[in-house]
C-alpha cells in the first residue's frame, strides 16, 4: 500500500477547506457587482465543496475489501454529482440568482479539486 487511509482523509479535508476558501473569495470578488452576484458565486463554490465532502465521507466510511471500496467510490461520485447538479438547479431556478457568478464559483472550486491531486505536496 503506497498511501495510508489517514493521509487520504487529510487530503480530502484539505481539498474541502480550499474549496470553501475559494468559494468565499469568489463571493468577495463578485461583491463588486452586487450582493446577489456575491451570494451566487459563493453558493456555486460551496455546492462543489459540499459534494466533495459527501464523496470523501462516503469513500472513507469504512475499511473493507477492494470491491466495497470501489462501490463506495462510485456511489460517492454519483452522490457528489447529484448534489452539484441539484444545487446548481436550486441556485439558478429556485432562487433565480445570476448564472455567471454561480457557474464561475462552481468551475473555480472544481478546479481546486483537480489541481489538489496534481500538487498534493
Amino acid at each position: 500500500m503506497l498511501n495510508s487511509l489517514a493521509s487520504g482523509r487529510r487530503l480530502a479535508l484539505r481539498i474541502v477547506l480550499l474549496q470553501l476558501a475559494v468559494a468565499l473569495m469568489i463571493g468577495l470578488a463578485f461583491l463588486a457587482l452586487g450582493r446577489r452576484e456575491a451570494l451566487s458565486g459563493a453558493a456555486g463554490g460551496a455546492v462543489v465543496a459540499l459534494g466533495t465532502a459527501l464523496l470523501s465521507t462516503r469513500f472513507f466510511s469504512g475499511l473493507d475489501g477492494a470491491g466495497m471500496a470501489l462501490t463506495r467510490l462510485l456511489t460517492g461520485m454519483i452522490l457528489k454529482w447529484v448534489v452539484i447538479v441539484g444545487g446548481l438547479v436550486v441556485i439558478l431556478f429556485q432562487y433565480k440568482l445570476p448564472p455567471l457568478a454561480a457557474i464561475t464559483g462552481l468551475v473555480v472550486a472544481y478546479a481546486v479539486y483537480l489541481l489538489a491531486f496534481r500538487f498534493k505536496g
